[in-house]
């Protein structure tokens, strides 16, 4: 029983054997859609009711995916589930990050990111245990009523609360949060006088939209360079993970070599994030993974163990770039749309990770066109990230308006640093 046993029961093999992979393509469509509904409805109800949303979804999907008679339910309530983990992506580091001071926000974004593969090497050792389909979704499934439970003291983004005028629930998430911390609350500091004074400051007039991203000519280009930047980066990302895929290895030792690799690699990310800053740190990353491409170029087809080698390395830079951009594109936008751009960001990563895959039939062309393509697109991103602003200790953004004034307060630093 397991994977093959699917593929029998619905006859997905011989002239039907491309609907598996159709399931697959429609699952990570699903993600696509997802993050744009969820980044954008996030920033318009909050971030702590669609976090609910997500797990409650998840869930229900899932037991539905299990429960399924049919090749079209399966694949239906597969494409659903991926709209829902897609909320999981979007929501789960901003709200981290909105509760954070500057000081901590680099070992919550790299902390989450190595929770994430741990996940992936637990999934490795479960997959390999169980081999029936069915159980092996439900074992996956079932952990989202913990996170449904974990939703009683999981609290709303006091950041988002005072940019929507809600000053009365924003006080009082900020003040447990002083109770718990053991922190003293002075006589005027959370006082509703002045958390209105600091909404009456940071609250938007009008609901959120994708539009809003391009409106100022700053947000404009942080949007415009963060597409490039992630675009380029699910490019190589899943590149590489067709090369890795490609060595002969199995389904299991594939997933388990992929988490195995991203452990240091998220580790240098902490340590380089905190004393190099964010950008220097994406664009070393996507240099580092744009350099193994190059280098495989020069090393034969035939010397398996090196290019194995190569493709391990270059995993490590690619999950490194990865997980800095995840933290970087949280920093650089507003609260206000912080949801709405990582979710925008997110789309373009995956129309990249989805061009992956037509990129590795260009060997057919030239054997060295696909590694041509990655590298160069990884290259592209890594210069585009060049031109984005560094976030090391900076205050997170809450308006549009706080974006535009960094970037006169930049210009006229600059200009005067010239003269």
């Amino acid at each position: 029983m397991g994977f093959e046993e699917l593929l029998d029961q619905w006859d997905l093999v011989c002239e039907h054997r491309g609907l598996n992979k159709l399931t697959s393509t429609l699952f990570f469509v699903g993600v696509l859609v997802g993050a744009v509904i969820f980044g954008y409805l996030s920033d318009r109800f909050g971030r702590r009711r669609l976090l609910l949303v997500a797990y409650v979804s998840s869930l229900a999907l899932g037991l539905a995916s299990v429960a399924s008679v049919s090749y079209v339910m399966f694949t239906i309530t597969r494409t659903l589930t991926g709209m829902a983990l897609a909320g999981f992506t979007v929501i789960v580091l901003p709200l981290e990050l909105e509760w954070l001071d500057m000081e901590h926000r680099t070992v919550a974004g790299v902390l989450s990111s190595m929770f994430w593969s741990g996940g992936v090497m637990l999934l490795a050792l479960i997959g390999y245990l169980i081999r029936d389909w069915r159980w092996l979704l439900l074992t996956v499934t079932l952990p989202f009523v913990l996170g449904i439970i974990s939703m009683w003291w999981i609290p709303e983004s006091a950041r988002w609360l005072l940019t929507q005028g809600r000053v009365q629930e924003a006080q009082s998430y900020l003040l447990r949060c002083a109770r718990i911390n053991g922190r003293p609350v002075g006589k005027d500091s959370l006082s509703m006088e002045t958390l209105s004074k600091v909404a009456a400051t940071e609250q938007v007039g009008r609901r959120p939209s994708y539009l809003d991203l391009f409106r100022t000519p700053r947000l404009r280009h942080i949007s415009l360079c963060c597409m490039v930047m992630w675009f380029g980066m699910n490019f190589s990302y899943y590149g590489l993970t067709l090369d890795l895929s490609g060595l002969g290895l199995t389904m299991y030792q594939t997933q388990l070599l992929f988490a195995v690799v991203e452990l240091p690699a998220k580790l240098l990310v902490y340590v380089m994030v905190r004393h190099l800053g964010r950008r220097p740190t994406e664009v070393g990353m996507l240099v580092g993974t744009a350099l193994t491409f190059g280098v495989q170029l020069l090393v034969p087809s035939e010397t398996k163990s090196w290019r194995t080698a190569l493709a391990v390395i270059g995993k490590a830079f690619s999950t490194a770039s990865y997980t800095t951009a995840y933290l970087f594109t949280t920093e650089l936008y507003p609260t206000v749309l912080r949801q709405t751009g990582l979710g925008l960001t997110s789309l373009v990563g995956r129309l990249g990770s989805s061009l992956a895959p037509l990129a590795a039939l260009m060997d057919g062309v030239w054997l060295s066109l696909p590694n041509i393509a990655y590298g160069g697109l990884t290259l592209l991103a890594a210069s585009t990230a060049l031109l984005l602003p560094e976030t090391k200790q900076a205050q997170l953004p809450e308006t549009i308006q706080d974006v535009e004034k960094r970037s006169a307060l930049r210009s006229v630093h600059e200009e005067e640093m010239r003269n």
